[in-house]
């Protein structure tokens, strides 16, 4: 199978219709944070427990196409000693795989940051496809305030996404490109739009620059909200303001678009998504990308505890049926109980 081909049939199980992507790539610190919530230790067997209750549970292929996975899981084994990769295969769904190496301050640039793990990517991304992954995800971030992100912001984190989406295709791994628009602060929704906008227009130039090809790539944005130190926006008018964003600067090649829940709880991530899609079709597939507002519930029904396996699947499959029922517009509130 040429590389073209590995890109479209990738392409095409990510964004199946119903079904979405499950962030499951949280880095050390993160994850570290994470059990201090629930009150368990943040160790290799810990993590390696954890993940592999979430990724085996039954039935999760019919609602999840794809995982993004930590370096670490994706060399795992799942407790009964199978591959992680082969153990999503198994349901369906695509492994993928976190790439960037974190954000750092950017340079005469104060209070914004860029995101380093250009050098040696090519090297990694063979590795990381010959351990099973089909996809990979690098994330920028994008501060708001009354005069952030700069123009220097937007465009250095651009070219990183730009760069690494170019780097994946050449081998046939399908590229998440993930702009994240931090809800940090206390901005308006409407300060939230223009933001987005000129991040999003930023990022599709220099996507076109890298002739990075649009049909097999999956964007991850913010959708557009307030600042989570304002009041909170109806799901309507996210849903609104979001597509009115994106119709003007999101090209109809590219074939989905799934959100991240960027600070939003578990349900007000699916009521939002929802909302989105009662809005009826769009040129892209709209979906979800979500890491916490997918897992909490699950975290909290292990809480550490091995004989917990079977509520925290419970909690894992009602998150992931609830947001694919969003998926289509369909999620009505009474489905949370």
């Amino acid at each position: 199978m040429g590389i073209q081909d590995e890109l479209r049939e990738t392409v095409e199980k990510l964004v199946q219709p119903g079904k979405g992507i499950l962030a499951a790539d949280e880095s050390h610190p993160t994850i570290a944070k994470r059990f201090k919530a629930i009150g368990v230790e943040s160790t290799e067997e810990n993590r390696r427990e954890y993940r592999s209750l979430i990724l085996s549970t039954p039935g999760l292929g019919d609602f999840i196409s794809g995982v993004i996975l930590f370096e670490e899981t994706l060399g795992q084994k799942s407790l009964d000693e199978t591959p992680i990769p082969m153990l999503l295969e198994s349901q369906g769904i695509v492994p993928g795989i976190k790439v960037d190496k974190g954000k750092k301050p950017l340079v005469n640039a104060p209070g914004e940051e860029i995101t380093y793990g250009l050098d040696g990517l090519d090297d990694r991304l063979e590795i990381y496809k010959n351990q099973g992954a089909r996809f990979a995800k690098w994330r920028d971030v994008f501060h708001i305030t009354d005069t952030l992100p700069s123009q220097q912001a937007i465009e250095a984190n651009a070219e990183m996404l730009a760069r690494y989406a170019a780097l994946c295709q050449a081998i046939g791994v399908v590229p998440i490109v993930e702009p994240e628009v931090l809800i940090d602060g206390d901005h308006t929704i409407e300060r939230c739009a223009r933001v987005s906008e000129e991040v999003l227009n930023g990022v599709f130039q220099a996507l076109y620059r890298h002739r990075v090809q649009l049909e097999y790539m999956i964007l991850k944005p913010s959708m557009v909200t307030p600042g989570k130190d304002s009041p909170k926006a109806s799901p309507e008018d996210v849903a609104k303001a979001t597509l009115s964003v994106f119709h003007r600067v999101v090209p109809a090649a590219v074939p989905g678009i799934n959100f991240l829940s960027g600070g939003q709880t578990p349900d007000e991530a699916t009521r939002n998504l929802n909302a989105i899609n009662g809005h009826g079709p769009q040129p892209w597939e709209l979906s979800f990308s979500y890491g916490r507002a997918l897992q909490e519930p699950a975290q909290h029904a292990w809480a550490g505890r091995l004989e917990n396996s079977a509520a925290t699947q419970q909690a894992m499959l009602k998150r992931a049926r609830l947001n694919g029922a969003a998926r289509s517009g369909s999620y009505t509130p009474d489905m949370e109980e």
